[in-house]
């Protein structure tokens, strides 16, 4: 069986563990485990739940939900490389974060597509290159540092 190289929600969801109202990712149109790239998009709509409040009259989509989706996008390639599932109890935390930039704001309408590469792999340490863009024009970039972990789950 062949890994599909572009995926909808239902496959998300079987990956991710994230759910409403914080997985930002909507869909797959690429990834590539060979090239270790992946591309992702989120259509950003006016009912997001962080609107009201980010901000009122000139909603905004917060740069660290803007992090977390390419973060999101970055664990289904990890997922997709490592053969894992939501189910088996990991989960790809942030690590660290460095040279995060802004360059343009997100508003409802925006479809954002969320390029990101697999820059190195060293045992549960995983370093991704990414970058947001709408229409063409980069609106964040960052490069993720991410550790594979076993989920501990209160009770």
């Amino acid at each position: 069986m062949t890994t599909p190289t572009h995926f909808d929600i239902c496959e998300i969801l079987k990956l991710l563990p994230h759910r409403y109202p914080f997985l930002l990712v909507d869909r797959v149109v690429e990834c590539d485990v060979e090239r270790m790239c992946i591309t992702a998009i989120k259509n950003v709509t006016f009912n997001e739940p962080f609107f009201p409040g980010h901000f009122p009259g000139l909603p905004t989509m917060p740069g660290v939900l803007q992090l977390e989706a390419l973060a999101q996008t970055a664990g289904l390639l990890a997922i997709r490389k490592s053969g894992l599932r939501a189910s088996d109890g990991l989960i790809l935390y942030f690590a660290g974060i460095d040279n995060a930039r802004f360059k343009k704001p997100v508003t409802p309408g925006d479809q954002l597509v969320f390029h990101v590469q697999l820059d190195k792999q060293k045992r549960d340490f995983w370093r991704f290159k990414t970058q947001a863009t709408v229409g063409g024009e980069v609106v964040c970039e960052a490069e993720l540092i991410c550790v594979l972990r076993k989920a501990e789950y209160a009770a």
